[in-house]
């Protein structure tokens, strides 16, 4: 039985306590009640019981449901008493496997007092002299009846007393029952933790076990793969041409053998583990089920069953008492004048028929009923002892199966400490796994470092370029102020001032650092160490983990796309410096690219590190189900999500495609109104006589083309330059822009008007081309005015300039007789002059427009590679988003490892912390046992016990664990001991003295013996002489010779050294007296056979009831069979329990002696 369960403290808050106290021993099923309150001490109890039961204190082991009680607290710390709580009283010596079967029942059954039969001499009457016989036979028929009465009311009396008996012992073996039920319950609860911590140590075993097979198993391999991986050209020297070459392969090799021996060895003994606790587990089943076997319904049956016929036995009763009583009034009107109504004749065939109801009904129901109840009473009187007898072994059955459970507990607790050994062990055949992953990291870690450089001048090239653009924006600055003010001021003051300084270029240097590393990228990273020869992670892991992942980047997609400013503020204020200088490197979509190695690289080397620390560290089944549900859900939910946004996209590029519907309908009403104005135009030209007016016409008309569409609706400006662009063109696309849409003087003539035009051509194109890149990325207008839809006037312009030039030969050979009549009288020099003028202008724009259209072809091709690198940026961008996802996937995968990796040990940290205070517990505690063991006196060692076993008691908490109050339970025990001894020292002395004093007596009984031996010693050796044969007087053998001397009691009994005990058999007696008369002193012969015994105690024997008539001759037969039987049971006087041997010998020539 455990006595170690734990306690949990409580107060009088929410129950109620009672007054008596109910205490039932198992071992018998008696109940012992005290009238206790909750202050009384479980001390108190104990010694009362130790009073009334003779049960020591230190055997007493009290449950209440599954609580030990402990001596030094009080009844209330367990909520006692109570009616509804039962306490049930263990004996602990009853419960060792050598401990005696308990005796049986000794009940005492009442006897049945039968009364004597009616006699004349003892009961006489005056009509017993009467002359008429009729009035005889009434006092004789009232004898009669009253004795059947008397009989009925002792037989009755009898069954009462007997039906109570057996009432009794039914109770007692429905406590024993529920005795057995406590503790099963008991068993169970330790069984259960027993099992629980088994479960546990086989999950973690075979997790354990199947990473060692494993390793064991992929050794060769590994090694193989480690053959495989070439070293990097730079890395090969003459001993070094792959990663096998880098380790110890016999080193390796031995530490195999000795981790394969190792693993095998503890698989066997894990082996032989399952076994014991397969065993144990039968053992306990067995024991569970023979413990419900103790039932006691049909007993319960039986025992109402029998309550009616006691209650027909009390009707039985009732009519003889009425019997009775008529047969005394007939016999009393009897004595009076005979009457005419009463006639004696009459009132004897009355009580004859009544008589004869009495004997064939009553009295045989009488009968039976006294037989019945002596039936039940021996029935109860066997099930009482057999249940005796179940609670005993059963105990003791508990009691072992309990130790078995502490010492699996123990075993459990040295397999935990291996299986870290065993993990130790294995840790070196880790390293043939590492050296691969090992070197992808080296690998990784260098094309990181290359992507850090890369990034790392493309932020020194952002630096430049906002330097630069600060410092051009300061020039303008000056520049505008030089302009406002130089006019008032002269220069030689300003100068004076030093305002005609500007500032310094700035000049970002970075010393080269890195130059040794490999030339190498994350392409190269899968060619010299691809996972499949280095074993990372499996692809079942690899599918759950990206699985996960996608879920959570579409979830984290669908915020960033709703928050987008948010998020990407700090990016597009990283990047947005690289715009404005045309630096090779630090364009947006490389240091993206750059961003995306480094991390995609830092990722490789996290995993290695994490798959070389966590890759035979298991995954629990349970774990892993979790973890499969959760991203079936969070795959679920980013599903959803996806769909909303792909929803949202559709909606947003719907309206982007209304609006760049609405800019190409405008566009086309443009070019529609252009081509009208260039068409009235024509019509002027063609329409009016070379004239200044029509050159003025046509300047006007020149600079209302420049000028047009001030007034209408215009499509915004945007700017999508590349970073590499920008800082070429900013300042060509300003001064263009400012020059077409800033306010002309109307001084300025046409030619320069269609020199702007040509001039941003080049720009237009190029901003068109990104404009139809992305609806999306307009940016807001100019501050300076809105600009007109340039696309559609530099076709209309191409198109009207290749007209000039196919219609020049025709205009300049206008006679001078189609001009106007103001202009005839003029001289025809000036005319000539004019048309010259015109012819050369003409020429001029013509060149002109050979160079615009050489510019957009030149324009178209560029705008055709820019699309070309579009395209690879959209190819390259798909793949660094793939990228991404991967880094993002193992990303996560390695934060779920680390979080697994860091429970694991802070749980194996919590053990550790636990196993050291409670090695430093059971160190002080043992130190004061230790002290207490090394004190002098006895006196002072008792004195020290009680002192220790008080301490601990009261420095037990609440939170102490099994084995604490194991020791301190043992501490007491051992201390109550002590403390007995102490007590009955004075007893031992006495018994002592009388010891010494019995050792005088048999000293001098040994003397007598000695003298005996003495001569029988002279008598042996001449026999000794004369047979040539030696008698054995140390430990017998068959076919040795022994001596056998007549004892006081008359029995032979032999001469021996080491047990005394050895008599003749009485067989080998009778053949010695056929043989030879009389009865010699000693006998002589060879053993033949050696029968061992042991004196048992007298075992009563009960006959069965016959006749009540023979009760008293019947019970002295039974005494004297009695003593025959315990004569014969121990016939040389022994004391109980003493061993003693039986021998028979073979009788040999001439060594029988008589008396002399």
């Amino acid at each position: 039985m455990s006595c170690g369960s734990a306690v949990t403290s409580t107060t009088n808050e929410g129950f109620v306590l009672g007054r008596k106290l109910l205490v039932h021993v198992a071992e018998n099923g008696h109940s012992l009640e005290f009238e206790c309150d909750g202050a009384t001490p479980v001390l108190a109890i104990q010694r009362s019981i130790e009073a009334l039961c003779g049960v020591a204190m230190a055997d007493q082991l009290l449950l209440c449901r599954n609580t030990s009680l402990d001596a030094q607290q009080c009844l209330s710390y367990y909520k006692l008493p109570q009616d509804d709580r039962e306490v049930f009283l263990y004996n602990k010596a009853r419960l060792h496997a050598d401990s005696p079967q308990p005796h049986p029942e000794a009940i005492d059954a009442p006897k049945l007092a039968l009364p004597p039969p009616p006699s004349r001499t003892q009961d006489s009457h005056p009509l017993d002299n009467a002359p008429d016989p009729a009035l005889k036979a009434l006092v004789s028929y009232e004898r009669q009846f009253r004795y059947h009465f008397q009989l009925a009311n002792a037989v009755y009396t009898c069954a009462q007393a007997k039906l109570e008996i057996c009432k009794r012992l039914l109770r007692e073996q429905q406590v024993q029952g529920r005795a057995l039920e406590t503790a099963r319950g008991n068993l169970e609860h330790t069984y259960r933790k027993l099992h629980q911590r088994y479960t546990e140590f086989v999950k973690c075993f075979s997790q354990q076990h199947r990473n060692h097979s494993e390793l064991l198993g992929n050794f060769e391999r590994d090694l193989e793969r480690l053959r495989s991986l070439k070293l990097h050209p730079r890395l090969q020297s003459g001993n070094r041409k792959c990663l096998f070459d880098l380790v110890k392969e016999d080193d390796l090799r031995k530490w195999v053998d000795v981790c394969f021996n190792s693993h095998r060895q503890f698989e066997l003994k894990v082996s032989q583990l399952k076994t014991n606790f397969g065993e144990l587990k039968r053992k306990l089943d067995s024991l569970l089920s023979s413990m419900n076997s103790a039932t006691w319904g049909e007993l319960e049956h039986a025992t109402k069953n029998h309550l009616k016929v006691l209650n027909d036995q009390k009707s039985v009763m009732q009519s003889l008492s009425k019997d009775v009583d008529t047969a005394k009034k007939l016999v009393d009107d009897s004595g009076l004048p005979l009457s005419e109504t009463l006639r004696p004749h009459d009132a004897v065939s009355a009580l004859g028929r009544i008589y004869d109801v009495h004997e064939k009904s009553h009295l045989p129901n009488v009968q039976n009923c006294d037989h019945v109840m002596s039936k039940l009473l021996d029935k109860c009187k066997v099930k009482k002892n057999d249940m005796n007898l179940l609670v005993h072994l059963s105990m003791q059955k508990v009691k072992s199966v309990q130790f078995g459970i502490r010492d699996m507990m123990n075993e459990l607790h040295a397999f935990q400490e291996v299986m870290g050994h065993q993990d130790k062990e294995f840790e070196n055949l880790k390293f043939v796994n590492g050296v691969g992953q090992a070197y992808r990291a080296c690998l990784a870690e260098i094309v990181r470092r290359r992507s850090s450089l890369k990034l790392y001048m493309g932020l020194a090239g952002q630096m430049a370029e906002k330097l630069a653009t600060e410092r051009e924006s300061e020039i303008r600055r000056r520049e505008l102020f030089f302009k406002t003010w130089s006019k008032y001021i002269p220069n030689d003051i300003l100068a004076a001032m030093g305002l005609f300084d500007s500032p310094s270029q700035c000049d970002v240097n970075i010393t080269p650092f890195d130059t040794n590393l490999l030339e190498i990228d994350v392409v190269d990273v899968d060619r010299y160490a691809p996972q499949s020869s280095i074993g990372l992670i499996s692809k079942t892991e690899k599918d759950v983990a990206e699985n996960d992942y996608l879920a959570t980047c579409s979830s984290s997609n669908m915020v960033k796309s709703e928050e987008s400013s948010v998020h990407n503020g700090e990016k597009v204020e990283f990047l947005e410096g690289c715009e404005s200088v045309d630096i090779a490197g630090t364009s947006k979509m490389e240091v993206e690219n750059a961003l995306l190695k480094a991390d995609l690289a830092s990722a490789i080397a996290m995993l290695c590190a994490i798959d070389v620390a966590t890759r035979y560290d298991s995954v629990d089944e349970g774990t892993k189900d979790d973890l499969l549900k959760n991203v079936k859900e969070r795959t679920a939910e980013a599903l959803h999500e996806k769909d909303e946004f792909a929803n949202r996209l559709r909606y947003m590029l719907n309206v982007k495609e209304e609006e760049c519907l609405s800019y190409v309908k405008r566009i086309k009403e443009l070019e529609q109104r252009l081509s009208d104005k260039y068409s009235q135009g024509q019509n002027l030209v063609s329409g009016k006589d070379v004239s200044d007016s029509g050159i003025s016409a046509l300047k006007n008309d020149s600079y209302k083309l420049e000028s047009f569409g001030e007034g209408a609706s215009q499509i915004p400006y945007t700017s999508m330059m590349p970073m590499d662009e920008v800082s070429s063109t900013s300042g060509l696309v300003d001064s263009k822009i400012d020059h077409v849409t800033g306010s002309s003087k109307p001084g300025e003539g046409g030619d320069e008007s269609m020199t702007d035009l040509s001039g941003t051509l080049n720009m237009r194109s190029v901003d068109s081309t990104h404009n139809s890149m992305d609806a999306s990325m307009l940016e807001q207008p100019r501050d300076e005015s809105q600009v007109g839809p340039l696309l559609s006037e530099v076709k209309m312009m191409t198109a009207r300039m290749t007209m000039e030039k196919d219609s020049s030969g025709v205009d300049t050979e206008i006679p001078v007789k189609m001009l106007p009549c103001e202009t005839a009288d003029e001289p025809v020099l000036e005319s000539k002059d004019l048309v010259q003028d015109l012819q050369n202008a003409l020429a001029e724009k013509s060149n002109q427009c050979t160079e615009m259209e050489n510019k957009l072809k030149a324009t178209m091709e560029e705008v055709n590679s820019l699309k070309k690198e579009l395209e690879i940026s959209r190819n390259l961008l798909d793949e660094s988003q793939m990228n991404c996802v991967h880094l993002e996937n193992c990303l996560h995968e390695a934060r779920e490892d680390a979080h697994t990796n860091l429970c694991a040990a802070d749980r194996r940290a919590s053990e550790y912390n636990a196993l050291r205070l409670k090695a430093v517990k059971m160190h002080s505690l043992f130190e004061r046992f230790r002290s207490c063991v090394t004190s002098g006196a006895a006196v002072s060692f008792a004195d020290s016990f009680r002192s220790l076993a008080l301490s601990l008691a009261s420095s037990l908490s609440e939170d102490e664990d099994d084995f604490t109050r194991d020791f301190q339970a043992c501490i007491k025990v051992l201390a109550d001991r002590v403390n007995f001894l102490s007590r009955h020292r004075s007893d031992l002395s006495d018994r002592c003295s009388k010891a010494e004093v019995a050792q005088v007596n048999l000293v001098r009984e040994l003397e007598e013996k000695n003298e005996l031996l003495k001569s029988l010693y002279n008598k042996h050796q001449l026999e000794k002489q004369a047979s040539k044969e030696k008698i054995t007087f140390g430990r017998f053998e068959v076919h040795e010779l022994a001596a056998f001397v007549l004892n006081p009691a008359g029995h032979y009994e032999a001469i021996n050294r080491s047990c005394p005990n050895y008599y003749l058999s009485e067989e080998s007696v009778a053949l010695f007296k056929e043989q030879h008369s009389g009865r010699p002193a000693y006998i002589i012969g060879q053993i033949v056979h050696i029968e061992r015994r042991t004196v048992r105690p007298p075992v009563s024997v009960r006959t069965q009831q016959g006749d009540q008539v023979e009760a008293s001759s019947s019970e002295t037969t039974t005494n004297r069979r009695s003593i025959g039987q315990g004569a014969a049971l121990n016939p040389y006087n022994l004391a109980i329990g003493c061993e003693y041997f039986i021998v028979t010998i073979a009788m040999l020539p001439n060594t029988v002696h008589s008396t002399s």
